[in-house]
């Protein structure tokens, strides 16, 4: 999948080389707030935990993976996009088969990026590629609720509130508000 550049930004898909970008990002205790209630990933973690999952997701024909978002003019590094199958991790084929069509979007940026828009445009970018080139059925995201910054992203890209959920992955449980839209 390609995602073209928009007004401000542009994108590329991480690979396993990427380790750095992501754990710079993860520094940042306010940016892990309503990730990891605070607590910053060391670059051992980025290596041993989250390239191994990436590297199981990713799937560029699909658009699966995440995408470093930057600057357009000045190519610096403003964050990323998380894009998955909403049940990559449920270890039941069946629903995983099930959900393939029901893609989870995601994002984190640098805090100096916040109330800028760059988080919305990026996610506009790449919600626009995925139902032009290829073929899913639902955009869905998740966030705790006390993330508003996140819910008003979800909202901005025409996701609606479907339910309260206990959100349960390799690194834990979390109780989330799970928004999604038809495509």
């Amino acid at each position: 999948m390609h995602v073209a550049d928009s007004e401000r930004l542009s994108f590329r898909l991480f690979d396993q080389n990427d380790g750095k970008l992501l754990w710079q990002l993860d520094q940042d205790p306010e940016v892990m707030k309503y990730v990891s209630g605070g607590k910053i990933n060391t670059m051992d973690d980025i290596n041993t935990i989250f390239l191994p999952r990436m590297a199981k997701y990713t799937n560029p024909e699909q658009g699966w993976g995440i995408w470093q978002v930057s600057d357009k003019s000045t190519q610096e590094y403003l964050g990323w996009i998380l894009v998955r199958p909403m049940e990559f991790f449920n270890e039941d084929a069946a629903i995983k088969a099930a959900h393939e069509k029901d893609i989870e979007l995601g994002w984190r940026f640098f805090q100096k990026t916040w109330g800028k828009g760059y988080a919305s445009e990026a996610a506009m970018a790449i919600k626009d590629a995925l139902i032009a080139q290829t073929n899913i059925d639902y955009l869905s995201a998740i966030a705790v609720e006390e993330n508003l910054g996140s819910i008003n992203i979800m909202k901005k890209l025409g996701m609606k509130f479907i339910k309260k959920a206990l959100h349960q992955d390799p690194l834990g449980e979390t109780e989330l508000v799970f928004y999604q839209m038809p495509v």
